[in-house]
């Protein structure tokens, strides 16, 4: 089945300023800033690859053709957390919702996965995603608004196998949604989750297999294809609206998997 078009935009984000980590390329952070700008966002991109991310924002900038905000960071680097931080408060004034996108992926059995290789996607994923909130939410607060995405996966809920470091990173990302959510939920501060199965890209087509992953779509989605970026992207782009307005510490699934 073929994907449908990509929906008019209709301004869900009117003046709202949006911040992406890891939005500099082909996947979803990249489509949910589009999304974000064309429904009226202005955008900050993020990403720890400065001649990439330039060249992204510059994309877009050309796309909307208003300004399109941009800082390097690495989210497993807390003085670039917090450069990130000052950086979006100085250039946006106020920032309104902040998409914590930024995750590193792979496929390794658990007797082969390496104390380095868990505790550097643990890093990324899980504690990337935590030093961003840690940052961001005190602005928020005192702001007495803001909406947080993060980016889980359906591997949090659904067992796939050689997925198991990955899988507890985004797990991990679940639960301390919920729990962060009940924190500031008194401020008028949401956080929730998305939950996207497989979204193809060309970065990810060109480091997996293809045939693993025709098998997966063939095994697992009930359209017979996977997600285009863009579909993550609108239901980002939903929990940042007012649409969403009494949702937090959710956890929206974007997926057609058979249950």
């Amino acid at each position: 089945m073929n994907p449908p078009p990509r929906p008019t935009p209709r301004g869900l984000l009117q003046g709202k300023t949006v911040v992406v980590t890891a939005a500099a390329g082909t996947g979803i952070g990249y489509s949910t800033a589009e999304t974000c700008a064309d429904e009226g966002a202005i955008v900050l991109l993020s990403d720890k690859h400065e001649e990439r991310l330039q060249s992204y924002a510059d994309r877009l900038q050309d796309r909307i053709g208003r300004t399109v905000h941009r800082k390097r960071c690495d989210v497993s680097n807390e003085a670039d957390v917090r450069a990130l931080l000052a950086f979006a408060q100085a250039e946006l004034g106020r920032i309104d919702v902040w998409v914590n996108n930024a995750g590193l992926g792979g496929s390794t059995k658990l007797t082969e996965t390496s104390d380095e290789q868990w505790s550097r996607i643990l890093d990324v994923n899980l504690t990337g995603t935590f030093r961003c909130m840690r940052a961001v939410l005190p602005v928020m607060e005192a702001q007495g608004a803001g909406s947080i995405i993060n980016l889980s996966s359906i591997v949090a809920w659904r067992a796939e196998a050689t997925q198991s470091a990955y899988a507890a990173t985004k797990a991990g990302i679940l639960a301390m949604t919920r729990c962060a959510a009940m924190e500031v939920a008194a401020r008028n501060v949401r956080i929730n989750a998305v939950v996207p199965s497989l979204a193809l890209h060309a970065n990810l087509v060109k480091v997996a297999d293809p045939d693993f992953l025709n098998e997966l779509i063939q095994r697992n989605e009930a359209f017979g294809r996977a997600a285009e970026t863009w579909e993550i992207g609108n239901a980002i782009a939903f929990l940042a609206s007012d649409y969403s307005s009494y949702m937090t510490g959710e956890a929206l699934s974007v997926s057609c998997r058979r249950a």
